[in-house]
């Protein structure tokens, strides 16, 4: 059988498989998944495609870019290649580069072999109008043998993407809609700085010559060093900004669980002037760089430890571009005018004045430098205590400044030596936390706090505190102690830099105010996939802070009529819930950005506080982080051909059980579900052929066996005695599905693809009780 034979017999397999899965959403048992975008990013005012590589990525039919000012279509499917496609087209770009880099006599002997069939990929066309250097960089992206095969970026989609003129630059989230479903996002950031490709200023030596400003876009492959030829003249302050971690925080597979950028700058006798790896605790690396004299400078670009992969994106931006170093203060009390002084590179202010507004987060952004080409931003915090500024000499107990309490200090860590100290007045049995934001303001600060009483003896130490808000930093350096104190004193705060650093950038807030439990609330993950009749599941994590272990009521705020959640309660003492969200029936198919909040009973008072969407994502097989992102997106499926007899059934059940339910300790319930309306003939014979499966894992509760009638079904819960816990509350989520096709073999995967999810039930309440 032909090479072409084949391949066209998979394409039609292939097409009549998508034909038949298409028309059964629940057989797409997979969202599409985004591993990379290149470029990931733009120009205001330009139009451009982008490459996006993920996983499940066939039937992927529209784009979602968050914020205004940028639209997006899909162009093309990028399918991955098959084994014999594999060999016969790296045997052919062989072939087409040497024939190229060859003698007149080489293309005699090459011209008459024959040619297989090429597939039908993007990558693969305009194979005449390369350069043979461009045909090899094209077969080393494909077939480098180094390079790991990775399913997660396996299939592309060649997106088609314009920005608007006035589009506001800065990162956007960046997803990709299937009929079924939604992405996870990925940062997509629009630039006002005109954008080339590394393979517009790539060769070394020989290469093309950019004048800056400039933005370039990369990838790294396995072992590959990138080479950008720059033209700077004597007396610039030129700035080399690269970015990568930023764009992808996290690789599940890869250590320390990011591309690891290193970049070196020579002048054009060879000789290296700068390098760097990282920037204070930023790994992305950034060069400031005073030019000496007119000259040709090579910028290196290699991943730290010499991997590479289609997923080791960068953009780095090159010129005379504004970058803050250093900012005082780090914010303001709320309602009160502050302005920050400025210290950086090409900044063209001085100074900047903080919104302070009553309105709005506690940690907020303010960005600088747009005129210039680059917005760079500025992180600060505001907050409701008053505020003062340190003063110098304080190094010691004796001259430790006096401050209020509660309050709020400005201050720095001004070099190797200085200890800044601080007396305030408490009393017995008083409750207090001492807080430093440095390490989450971007200072490079980090801390080291002690609380001392007046007689010298050490009541509390901390150096870093974990914030399970803040999913992005991975050394978390700033300090907290909460303390009950012992007496009625003076007491003292020392803080200091505990590796023994300081400058005018190592900038801090340090708060001192009584303790008091709160929480934050986190989503994941931040899209919720589901249908009229299907509803979308989702985990809202609580985090707890000192000592709160009370419940949360979770609702919608300004969602569409008719979204409902499945479960609102988060009960006392437990850190998460899985819940669903329904949606009205024949609810056209829309992606929608919505938000909820959380509610609960602190003291006396009734305290709010958002519900975050986050991803829940892995650092180097092991960590795990949750990482805010900007939207909320619901994603409803339009009307889909399901067969009458099955569409109704399941968002046509009831609970008729009293919940929480209650499951004792190695033992059993039943719980009853029914169709809430009359089911006859065909409909009560559909009812019955229902199977039932839990759908999340609870621990140690199991779905031991579903009965099912023409118009009822019983469900039997049973909690494990060996894994659960007598006290332990939570939701069990049943999906139901249409009966297996039966093949007789024993080959599971045939049972998955034959049988089609009809959606999940309301969410069942629990309690594991002693038997």
């Amino acid at each position: 059988m032909s090479s072409l034979r084949r391949t066209t017999e998979r394409r039609l397999f292939r097409h009549a498989c998508a034909c038949v899965l298409a028309s059964w959403p629940g057989w797409l048992w997979a969202a599409p998944q985004i591993g990379y975008a290149y470029p990931a990013g733009g120009q205001r005012g330009t139009t451009f495609t982008v490459e996006v590589g993920g996983q499940y990525l066939g039937g992927v039919d529209g784009v979602r870019v968050s914020g205004a000012g940028v639209r997006a279509t899909v162009s093309e499917y990028a399918r991955s290649f098959e084994n014999d496609e594999i060999r016969d087209t790296e045997r052919f770009l062989y072939t087409l580069v040497s024939r190229r880099w060859s003698a007149r006599a080489m293309d005699e002997l090459f011209k008459d072999m024959e040619e297989p069939p090429l597939p039908d990929h993007p990558w693969l066309r305009g194979l005449d109008d390369m350069t043979p250097n461009d045909v090899n960089q094209l077969r080393t992206r494909l077939f480098d043998p180094k390079k790991q095969p990775n399913a997660q970026i396996d299939e592309q989609v060649v997106i088609e993407v314009t920005i608007d003129p006035d589009a506001a630059p800065g990162d956007r989230e960046f997803r990709l809609l299937a009929p079924d479903a939604a992405s996870n996002p990925i940062c997509f950031q629009v630039g006002m700085l005109p954008e080339i490709r590394e393979r517009d200023a790539a060769g070394g030596p020989a290469g093309q010559i950019v004048d800056p400003p400039v933005l370039v876009n990369g990838q790294i492959m396995p072992g590959e060093i990138d080479h950008i030829r720059v033209r700077a003249k004597k007396g610039q302050k030129l700035v080399i900004h690269l970015q990568a971690r930023r764009l992808i925080p996290y690789l599940a597979d890869a250590v320390p669980g990011w591309f690891q950028a290193t970049m070196s700058l020579r002048n054009s006798k060879g000789r290296e002037v700068a390098w760097c790896d990282d920037f204070r605790f930023d790994p992305d690396p950034l060069i400031l760089y005073e030019v000496p004299e007119n000259d040709v400078y090579d910028i290196e670009i290699r991943d730290a430890i010499y991997r590479g992969r289609n997923d080791f994106v960068y953009r780095i931006a090159i010129g005379e571009l504004p970058i803050v170093t250093s900012v005082f203060p780090l914010g303001g009390r709320i309602g009160s005018p502050v302005t920050a002084a400025l210290e950086g590179w090409n900044l063209g202010m001085p100074a900047l004045d903080l919104d302070t507004g009553g309105t709005g987060p506690e940690y907020r952004e303010a960005l600088v430098g747009a005129e210039r080409g680059l917005c760079c931003e500025v992180r600060y915090a505001v907050d409701t205590l008053p505020e003062i500024t340190e003063a110098e000499p304080n190094n010691t107990a004796d001259s430790a400044q006096r401050v209020d309490f509660p309050g709020t200090v400005n201050g720095r860590i001004e070099d190797t030596e200085d200890v800044d100290v601080f007396r305030f007045d408490g009393k017995a049995g008083q409750s207090i936390v001492a807080e430093v934001l440095a390490r989450r303001l971007d200072s490079p600060l980090d801390s080291l706090l002690r609380l001392v009483g007046s007689d010298g003896t050490e009541i509390a130490l901390n150096d870093d505190y974990k914030d399970r808000e803040m999913g992005l930093i991975t050394h978390q350096a700033d300090s907290r102690i909460v303390v009950q104190l012992p007496r009625d004193d003076t007491y003292l705060l020392f803080l200091s830099d505990a590796q023994r650093r300081g400058s005018n950038a190592h900038g801090y807030r340090l708060r001192i105010a009584p303790s008091g439990p709160d929480f934050a609330l986190r989503l994941v993950p931040s899209v919720i996939n589901l249908s009229g009749w299907n509803p979308g599941r989702f985990t809202v994590h609580v985090l707890r802070k000192d000592g709160f272990a009370g419940e949360v009521e979770l609702e919608l705020v300004d969602a569409p009529v008719g979204f409902t959640l499945g479960n609102t309660l988060i009960p006392a003492d437990k850190d998460s819930i899985e819940s669903t969200l329904t949606v009205p029936r024949g609810t056209p198919r829309l992606a929608v950005a919505i938000r909820m909040k959380g509610r609960a009973t602190i003291g006396e008072k009734q305290v709010s506080r958002p519900v975050v969407p986050a991803e829940d994502m892995m650092q180097a097989f092991l960590w795990r982080f949750l990482v805010p992102r900007q939207e909320l997106l619901v994603c409803v499926q339009g009307s889909w051909p399901i067969p009458a007899v099955w569409r109704p059934l399941v968002s046509g059940i009831a609970l008729t059980t009293d919940t929480p339910v209650r499951i004792p300790l190695g033992g059993t319930t039943r719980v009853r579900v029914e169709a809430s309306e009359v089911l006859s003939g065909d409909r009560a014979l559909a009812f019955s052929a229902i199977q039932f499966h839990l759908a999340n894992r609870p621990r140690g509760v199991t779905l031991q066996e579903a009965e099912v009638g023409a118009t009822s079904a019983i469900l039997t819960l049973k909690a494990d005695r060996n894994i659960a816990l007598v006290g332990d509350t939570a939701n069990v989520i049943i999906e139901a599905s249409t009966e297996p096709a039966s093949g007789g073999g024993t080959d599971t995967s045939a049972e998955i693809i034959n049988r089609a999810s009809l959606g999940v039930l309301p969410p069942i309440a629990y309690e594991v009780v002693q038997q």
